[in-house]
């Protein structure tokens, strides 16, 4: 009874190490796959967020335990915006605050040789319905849909809103529609 016991903790330990080896292996990203532009630092309405795996907590105020959620949302688009030649990344962020408002930002992450420098955020409001985000002959264009100026906060987004952004420097500002 003993050796059927001893091989049978020995086999236990052996599917053990190995689904540990296993784990370890899919868990082990290449460096070139690292989303860099997920864990940087974006200006927010003068405040510097700094995303860890694509999301921030702060509090509500010093001392608080509510906490301002900004978060990864997507609508990505890739091309240069500042004119270096490297393309660079375009994206929703949202940002709860605690109450019962989710406000989007775009913001853009600039490939740099160290890796992505976030600039600052142009607010594009709150509950939108985002569309697509693109970029085109260096100038990026946002669309979504917003609620009408009358309607409450709690009717749907019915009116299609394109902003046209640009770069420059580490700001992200409107801008008028560039010709293509």
């Amino acid at each position: 009874m003993k050796t059927s016991t001893a091989v049978g903790v020995v086999a236990a330990l052996a599917v053990a190490v190995g689904a540990w080896y296993w784990m370890l292996g899919s868990a082990v990203v290449p460096s070139e796959s690292i989303v860099d532009y997920q864990n940087t630092t974006y200006t927010i309405e003068g405040q510097p967020v700094l995303l860890v795996n694509g999301r921030a907590e702060t509090p509500a105020t010093p001392g608080s335990a509510s906490k301002v959620v900004t978060q990864y949302f997507g609508n990505q688009a890739t091309g240069d915006l500042n004119g270096d030649g490297v393309a660079d990344i375009a994206f929703l962020l949202t940002q709860d605050p605690g109450g019962t408002g989710t406000f989007f930002y775009v913001v853009v992450a600039l490939k740099t040789a160290n890796g992505y420098q976030g600039t600052s955020a142009v607010l594009l409001g709150d509950r939108i319905a985002p569309q697509t985000t693109e970029i085109r002959n260096g100038q990026m264009v946002v669309n979504y849909a917003e609620r009408k100026a009358d309607d409450p906060m709690t009717a749907q987004p019915s009116v299609g809103v394109s902003k046209y952004l640009q770069v420059q420097g580490t700001s992200l500002v409107e801008a008028a529609l560039v010709a293509s």
